[in-house]
């Protein structure tokens, strides 16, 4: 009997007992509730490494009414997820943060109706503390049906429904893509087109925006015919590209809402018989490693995306913790000069 008892589990009264306090106090320490004394957070800790000492989550749910997992949720298909080197790296500093709490992270691609009602209905059963929320389109009411249940919800990306308790955190589109028109410009182009993203996201929205502001800033018209729109895939940029030139063969100079749109339009360039940057200059969004790798390499603009991942995180665990804020965490952008601008 003694061996069977040798490999049973080590339970909390065994720990506090061999670290000479309460059960209570064992307690506390190893969930990190309430407050102990540091000789006590020593003698707890020591006891439970020397034991194998391992919580019972299940039961410690129970009283903190906590799963200890949260979620990063991608609004698309699975072909947009693993095409997109934004989506991967922005997982990747929400992992830092998450992992460094001790917490799990789910990753889960909504991208219908039936998959949206699984999420509602798997985070309302207390599988999940928070949500992260990705790629967010059109008034889709993912985060209305989330907190409606309690579920608290930070998205990346402005809303494109303007509701002020909705906690996000963004890149400046807006002044990115400026800044963006401005190089080309400063460049010397003059008819100078645009691929747009998804119109039915703030981003897509956001970076136009931008662009039409620097051509304003620069006295340059805008012209409709000089904008097509992509959502945000290689294909998209290519075709857009092919449509912009059989439209206006003058085009001189092009910005991308993103780094893939930019180099698929790179492609339309070359197979219309041009240079990049010698007949069209042409700058992206986002640097993702593409950018670098492509050849000629691409000049774009750079936003921080693992640091929006990493924020998008520590603002869902803050708001957890009931200490989040309502304000937007809005992180700069940088042109990043290569070749083709």
């Amino acid at each position: 009997m003694s061996g069977d008892m040798s490999r049973s589990a080590p339970t909390l009264e065994v720990v506090a007992a061999l670290a000479g306090v309460s059960r209570a106090t064992a307690s506390r320490v190893l969930s990190g509730t309430g407050r102990s004394s540091s000789q006590a957070q020593e003698a707890v800790l020591a006891a439970a490494e020397k034991l194998g000492y391992v919580p019972n989550l299940a039961a410690r749910s129970l009283v903190t009414r906590r799963s200890d997992a949260v979620a990063f949720v991608v609004a698309e298909d699975e072909r947009t997820f693993f095409a997109d080197p934004f989506f991967p790296t922005l997982l990747q500093g929400a992992q830092e943060v998450v992992a460094d709490r001790g917490l799990q992270l789910m990753f889960m691609i909504v991208r219908d109706e039936p998959s949206h009602r699984r999420l509602v209905n798997y985070a309302a059963g207390g599988h999940l503390d928070g949500v992260m929320l990705v790629s967010l389109h059109g008034t889709d009411t993912m985060p209305q049906d989330l907190e409606a249940r309690g579920i608290p919800v930070v998205l990346v990306g402005r809303p494109i429904v303007d509701e002020p308790l909705r906690s996000y955190v963004d890149a400046d589109n807006q002044g990115g893509a400026a800044s963006a028109t401005e190089l080309l410009v400063a460049r010397g182009c003059r008819r100078i087109a645009a691929i747009t993203g998804p119109m039915d996201m703030a981003v897509g929205q956001d970076r136009q925006a931008g662009y039409r502001r620097a051509l304003a800033d620069a006295g340059i018209s805008y012209d409709e015919s000089l904008v097509a729109a992509g959502d945000f895939s290689r294909e998209s940029g290519e075709r857009a590209m092919r449509e912009l030139l059989a439209a206006e063969p003058a085009i001189d100079g092009l910005f991308a809402a993103n780094d893939l749109m930019a180099l698929g339009a790179m492609s339309a360039i070359g197979e219309s018989g041009r240079s990049v940057p010698g007949d069209v200059a042409v700058v992206g969004f986002d640097d993702t490693p593409l950018a670098a790798q492509t050849r000629p390499a691409l000049t774009t603009v750079r936003q921080p995306i693992a640091e929006l991942g990493r924020a998008m995180a520590q603002c869902l665990l803050d708001r957890i913790a009931g200490s989040g804020r309502s304000e937007p965490v809005i992180v700069q952008t940088e042109i990043v000069h290569r070749t083709t601008a």
